[in-house]
């Protein structure tokens, strides 16, 4: 226990979830190893599935292996909790040099038990328990999700696979590609833990026979495999978009892939893929796919039919007049969100750009709740001054939904229409999160030159 109280009010903080009052008190000197009943703070947050606290706790200098009066340690107790983002704190980035051998043998073992047996039978076998088990689905960070099961008054997360893939990486286990693909897919959703944890193991390993036994899956019968594939390439093409070399083989891989796919959900994704990789085949396999019958690959044409992607101080041309004619049928397309995804990438004038804002304006009225809510991002960032695209925003203020609101109000603001004091109000209070959004910030800029004008 912490001297002067600072133990029993560390526990407090960690048990109330409360991370800076944590890190407060180890500034205070609050020992990080603190005691109760033969249960450290870490191994309270590590139950929790706290891993802000968790987090705090070690960067604080708890310690992940100190043995408990039970045997176990809380890294031990992370990996039977089947949290990745848990274990991935309390891991570091030494445990193969600082654990023993024979510990981490004990740990694979483990992750592997609980994988193989799943995470409803595991408990099972723990408890005695015959009852049926609660499972829900809950969020591991931002974007990640693990199911939670409860059963004979215990809790774990069957996020065992990511955990096994996460405990071999940094033991330098070097697991078969077909391996890892195998834990990814088995739960067929590239947002579950086991997926996404396979994906960013893979791109870390970067030789040439990894990346060649991954892109193999292309040809694996099951469509989910070749998702994979997918999200993996398209990973890669974010953490290794300097290496010219390998971005070249890629976008060759993908543009003849793409003449090959006959799955139309995959095939999106391909030439989702392949957008974010310079390559000249790109409008080849844009025009190709222009009039597909699904319209989720026509949603993905547009961004491929332009030499220069857009940005703040460029503006995108089509490849050719082909091109042009094939993003004009795009505009028209019965499917709103074809059409809002020809708007977003239509240039800043010109025939095409007229096109586009007539098209978003009329999305704005679309009972497509997420091709209207896409126009209004569309929208609010485009350069067009027109009195009707300023109309059009003050509309989407009466929108419940209030981002969309704070959208058109920051849409106003770049166009110092009067009327931008009007929507922020409309926009009601935000909560915590907008402190630094610069759509918030807008309104105090827009006043500055309302004022500037006025003097």
């Amino acid at each position: 226990m912490g001297g002067d109280g600072l133990g029993v009010r560390l526990m407090a903080a960690v048990r109330a979830g409360d991370a800076d009052a944590v890190r407060a008190l180890l500034d205070a000197g609050a020992d990080p190893d603190t005691e109760v009943d033969g249960l450290s703070g870490l191994c309270v947050a590590v139950a929790a599935y706290d891993e802000a606290v968790t987090e705090a706790l070690v960067y604080g200098g708890a310690d992940p292996d100190r043995v408990l009066p039970d045997g176990t340690t809380p890294l031990w107790r992370a990996v039977d909790g089947g949290s990745p983002v848990v274990l991935v704190d309390l891991l570091g980035t030494d445990a193969r040099e600082r654990l023993p051998q024979t510990a981490r043998e004990r740990l694979l073992a483990l992750a592997r038990d609980w994988y193989g047996t799943g995470a409803v039978e595991g408990l099972r076998r723990r408890t005695g328990a015959r009852g049926p088990a609660v499972t829900a689905r809950v969020r591991e960070d931002a974007y990640d999700w693990v199911e939670e099961v409860s059963l004979g008054g215990r809790v774990v997360r069957a996020g065992h696979g990511a955990v096994l893939t996460w405990l071999e990486w940094a033991f330098h286990v070097l697991t078969p590609v077909d391996e890892l693909v195998a834990r990814a897919v088995r739960q067929r959703d590239e947002d579950h833990v086991d997926w996404t944890t396979a994906r960013w193991i893979l791109v870390q390993r970067r030789s040439d026979e990894t990346w060649s036994a991954v892109v193999a899956h292309r040809h694996h019968p099951d469509p989910s495999h070749r998702r994979f594939v997918t999200d993996y390439l398209r990973m890669r093409s974010l953490v290794h978009s300097g290496h010219h070399g390998r971005r070249k083989r890629e976008g060759e891989l993908l543009v003849a892939w793409a003449t090959e796919e006959t799955d139309a959900e995959t095939l999106a994704e391909i030439l989702g893929v392949l957008a974010e990789y310079e390559h000249p085949g790109q409008e080849t396999v844009g025009l190709r796919h222009a009039a597909h019958p699904d319209p989720r690959v026509r949603r993905q044409v547009p961004s491929l039919l332009f030499s220069d992607p857009l940005s703040d101080d460029a503006e995108g041309s089509p490849r050719s007049p082909a091109a042009k004619d094939a993003l004009l049928a795009l505009l028209r397309d019965p499917d709103a969100e074809v059409r809002l995804s020809a708007s977003s990438v239509a240039p800043g004038g010109g025939e095409l750009r007229a096109e586009a804002t007539a098209a978003l304006l009329r999305l704005v009225e679309s009972p497509v709740v997420s091709a209207r809510h896409g126009a209004v991002v569309t929208l609010a960032a485009s350069r067009d001054q027109a009195p009707a695209v300023a109309d059009a925003l003050f509309t989407l203020l009466a929108e419940d939904d209030q981002l969309v609101r704070l959208e058109a109000a920051w849409g106003l603001a770049r166009r110092d229409d009067p009327r931008t004091e009007e929507a922020y109000e409309r926009v009601g209070p935000l909560g915590p999160g907008f402190e630094h959004d610069h759509r918030v910030h807008a309104l105090g800029e827009w006043r500055r030159r309302r004022d500037e004008a006025v003097g």
